[in-house]
């Protein structure tokens, strides 16, 4: 495993129907739902350490510090940048916001940790 702090990703979605509060079960309004919000994060984190983890190995995510700021409409575009904070060991911190058009969206700190996919999987199993 060879991460660097400062290693950063951003990735964009449109917002749809099945990704809004309504939908998801979060709200009753036909917004951005923070758990779509959530998962925009998780997949940047997996984006950005895609081919840098050891073989075997994969990130999970452990805790999210989100702070949902403002409101998407279905249809809207949001941009997540992501940003490694730091690496101590096998436990990443993340920093990340997100934005639309009228700015931001949401801002916070992710944290995964970096195991055998193997050895997880078998956790899961025995669980």
């Amino acid at each position: 495993m060879s991460l660097e702090v400062g290693l950063e990703t951003s990735i964009e979605e449109h917002v749809t129907a099945d990704q809004t509060a309504e939908a998801l079960g979060s709200g009753d309004v036909p917004v951005l739902g923070t758990p779509a919000l959530l998962a925009l994060v998780e997949r940047a984190a997996v984006l950005v350490l895609s081919g840098r983890l050891g073989h075997g190995e994969i990130s999970v995510g452990t805790s999210v510090e989100l702070r949902h700021l403002a409101p998407t409409p279905i249809g809207g575009t949001v941009t997540a940048a992501l940003r490694l904070a730091s690496v101590d060991g096998r436990t990443l911190d993340f920093e990340f916001r997100v934005t639309d058009r009228a700015g931001p969206v949401a801002t916070g700190r992710h944290r995964r940790a970096v195991v055998d996919r193997d050895a997880f999987l078998a956790s899961a199993r025995a669980r």
